[in-house]
């Protein structure tokens, strides 16, 4: 019976070899798990069990992330093409639209192209036509200041369309100044304020009436209705100035001479009624402010919305009145603002304009 041999026997049968290394312990039957070594910090479990794992949450399980949007959709398979060609989706051909369909589509693409019209004349009518007339007034102003540093005429010729005063609103500023031509045309107001034919002339008696536009065209009279009872406006002609302040409002008159009346700044401004008259005289419609038809031009007439003999002429107040469209961006109805001549200033007693405001109160 044969015996297995040790490393003993080994060195003794061959002398001058080194030991052999200790054999691997043997694998243990399947089914069986080797007992764990002990790890460090862990104490062993009785009868040299392996340590039981310290008590605390259960470990995470991992869960897949939701799929993105779409994930589940259909995937698009687009159809082969030749060579050089542009793989693209096919979409369906759109329903017809049927006569009803046509129609409203056809008044839809009317009504946005009339949309467009209107903003572009707008457009037009709100800046271009002040670019215009911005040009024209500069040149006009420039003609007249030439002619007047020539020939100090009181009264010279008019000529359609020619500028031959200037007026000036203090409230509106110190650099407000529009030339005012010979007209009311659109010529002349493409220019600036024009002067109503017939009527009066700065300074004389009767109604010295002028038009202006109130949007586009420079708009020289667009701020008309922020002007008071008793402001000042001043025409400027080639040898003086001549100082209107805007009679009283319809709801100040009754009152006037013991309520704004006694103001400084309306020296010289009355109502212009007849205490004799009973229903208040020639100038009983005559108010600083009034709303107005295109249709009654008696507005301009030498005695405002009376016949114009209703007096003569020497016993006439002389009146500058502002005519102008309103509403704002409308010409239904005409804003008519009515001032009474209170001074007279030649200009070789001032300086220049603003030399005349320091004078009057305004600068």
């Amino acid at each position: 019976m044969a015996t297995r041999e040790g490393p003993d026997d080994d060195r003794r049968r061959y002398p001058g070899r080194p030991p052999m290394p200790p054999r691997r312990p043997a694998t243990p039957p399947r089914g069986q798990v080797p007992p764990r070594p002990p790890q460090p910090g862990h104490q062993p479990g009785p009868h040299g069990q392996p340590p039981r794992r310290p008590q605390g949450p259960p470990p995470r399980r991992y869960t897949s992330p939701p799929p993105p949007p779409g994930a589940n959709e259909e995937t698009v398979v687009f159809a082969p093409v030749g060579k050089g060609g542009t793989a693209t989706k096919e979409k369906p051909a759109a329903a017809p639209l049927g006569k009803g369909g046509v129609a409203i589509r056809t008044a839809g693409e009317v009504l946005i192209t009339l949309g467009l019209v209107v903003l572009l004349f707008m457009v037009y009518e709100l800046y271009v036509t002040d670019l215009f007339s911005a040009g024209k007034q500069s040149e006009a102003s420039d003609q007249l200041d030439g002619e007047w540093a020539h020939d100090r005429t009181l009264h010279p010729e008019l000529i359609d369309g020619k500028a031959f005063a200037r007026i000036h609103i203090p409230s509106f500023g110190v650099d407000y100044n529009f030339t005012i031509q010979e007209g009311t045309d659109d010529a002349a107001l493409e220019v600036g304020p024009g002067h109503y034919k017939g009527t009066a002339l700065p300074g004389e008696p009767g109604n010295f009436a002028v038009a202006g536009h109130r949007v586009g065209k420079g708009a020289p009279f667009n701020d008309l209705d922020n002007l008071s009872s008793c402001d000042q406006i001043v025409i400027e002609t080639s040898a003086d100035f001549y100082i209107y302040k805007v009679l009283p409002y319809d709801d100040e008159v009754k009152d006037w001479a013991a309520g704004k009346g006694a103001d400084p700044k309306c020296k010289g401004v009355s109502t212009l009624r007849d205490g004799g008259a009973e229903d208040g005289g020639a100038y009983s419609e005559t108010f600083g402010r009034k709303v107005v038809l295109p249709s009654q031009g008696t507005a301009v007439n030498p005695v405002p919305y009376k016949d114009a003999d209703v007096l003569p002429k020497a016993q006439q107040a002389a009146l500058l009145t502002l005519t102008t469209c309103h509403p704002q961006f409308s010409a239904r109805e005409r804003l008519i603002i009515t001032s009474v001549l209170t001074q007279q200033v030649p200009k070789n007693q001032v300086k220049d304009y603003g030399d005349l405001l320091s004078k009057i109160g305004e600068s």
